[in-house]
């Protein structure tokens, strides 16, 4: 749990029975519910010890890894010093940027159906254009902005003297080196037009990838359909028959096979690798680290390779949290050793701020109907952290979850096994919503074999 000074100023953390022990003592008081932050009524930074933490992060594409740590010298089996790590606090931040991107897909397909069909819209730019330096796409910015904001609030409730960051870098080209060797001649590059289709032959042997008839007309067809956000990649292509062609639709490879998951296997076995998260690790990683540094806090990168070392050596199994708390320098050749790692982590969703938009549109692009411009009603926002207390009903009882707000404050509260809706009346404040959904989730345990070295 976060702790607070009477000035507000951050003191190490404490155990969750420290903080219920204060909070009942009337020692403290609560400030944040999520991630919870408890602030002591009588006693100031300046009557505390506060050693300080380290804020190690695992940088990924739909989910990044965060621990807060402190590590302490010990004397080690061979008589140098040696350290001691401990995580204090694990967070698992899943990013939107995946939403994103389907919303700009989305909207580049209402705008290309417009300009189809002749309307008064505007013209479409060019790819080429001229960017802004550090330009990013949305999905992109998201990752870097997102991370920030998190990190920027953790330094607000914890004393963080350094920033271990995991500054990992793909080989795309090595990634992209698995095809079979058929294939190899028409892999680089990417080429267009007959030459698209003759490797397609090549690759699926001229025959189609769902039914594997041979000898019929064959078309070129997308796995994961464009009406859903796929791309015309070589990676995403497929030959069908032109009953399957008709047959899939707009389903993707996934819902039409699901019947036969041989077939379907095969059909993914042959794909190759898609390289998206990837691309987006190697894109954000060096603009991440540029940004930490704004922080005022020391920022020191790691390699992938070290942080897998020190996981393997410490016997920690994989995941996001615990790949964070292995960022940075551990030897276990003088000694050093995690001797804790967090039972249970804060899992925080970006869910965004809402929308600019003022029109709910149709499958076309066209306005359906009109949005309200207030976003508060009866007090209350979507998104909020509310208490509701039900006297009586199906409901009744006392529950704790976000609201999405209506005009006629009849409001609706989702919990984590419920969802139903309740008047302005019943519901109490607990959170202003900030862009975040937070839940808990239970880490990886530790084998007893593979334990902590």
């Amino acid at each position: 749990m976060f702790v607070l000074a009477k000035g507000g100023e951050p003191l190490m953390p404490c155990h969750p029975a420290r903080a219920r022990e204060l909070l009942d003592s009337g020692r403290a008081v609560v400030v944040r519910r999520a991630p919870f932050t408890i602030r002591l009524k009588h006693r100031g930074r300046a009557d505390s010890v506060v050693t300080g933490v380290q804020l190690r992060l695992d940088p990924g594409s739909r989910a990044t890894g965060i621990a807060i740590t402190d590590e302490q010298p010990r004397l080690g089996p061979l008589g140098q010093t040696a350290l001691e790590r401990r995580g204090l606090i694990g967070i698992e931040l899943r990013h939107r940027g995946r939403q994103i991107h389907s919303a700009m897909v989305r909207r580049a397909g209402h705008r290309r159906r417009r300009r189809s069909a002749n309307l008064r819209y505007r013209a479409p730019r060019r790819d080429n254009r001229a960017r802004p330096e550090g330009w990013l796409p949305p999905s992109l910015r998201h990752l870097i902005d997102s991370t920030m904001s998190l990190v920027s609030r953790l330094c607000r409730y914890a004393p963080v003297r350094e920033i271990h960051v995991e500054q990992v870098a793909f080989d795309t080209a090595a990634i992209a080196a698995s095809l079979p060797a058929d294939t190899r001649d028409f892999r680089e590059p990417t080429r267009a037009g007959s030459e698209i289709r003759e490797f397609l032959l090549a690759k699926w042997k001229r025959s189609c990838a769902y039914c594997g008839a041979a000898g019929v007309p064959l078309n070129i067809e997308h796995v994961h359909p464009r009406s859903r956000g796929g791309s015309d990649r070589v990676t995403n292509l497929v030959l069908a028959c032109i009953p399957c062609n008709q047959a899939k639709g707009t389903a993707s490879a996934d819902e039409f096979l699901a019947d036969r998951p041989a077939r379907l296997e095969n059909v993914i076995a042959q794909l190759r690798k898609p390289l998206h998260d990837v691309a987006a690790v190697n894109t954000t990683r060096l603009l991440l680290v540029k940004a930490l540094a704004t922080r005022g806090v020391p920022v020191h990168p790691w390699s992938g390779g070290r942080t897998a070392w020190n996981r393997g050596a410490m016997g920690l199994p994989k995941s996001h949290t615990l790949d964070a708390l292995a960022t940075g320098l551990l030897e276990r050749e003088r000694g050093d050793r995690v001797v804790r790692v967090p039972a249970r982590i804060l899992v925080v969703t970006s869910t965004g701020r809402g929308s600019y938009a003022r029109t709910t549109p149709d499958r076309y692009g066209f306005p359906r109907l009109q949005r309200p411009r207030r976003k508060i009603h009866r007090g209350y926002s979507t998104g909020d952290l509310v208490a509701a207390a039900l006297p009586r009903g199906k409901w009744a009882g006392r529950w704790v979850g976000r609201v999405s707000v209506r005009a006629s404050g009849q409001h609706r509260i989702t919990t984590p096994t419920s969802r139903f809706d309740v008047s302005h009346r019943n519901l109490r404040l607990l959170q202003r919503a900030d862009g975040h959904a937070y839940g808990f989730a239970e880490e990886i345990r530790l084998s007893e074999e593979r334990g902590p070295a």
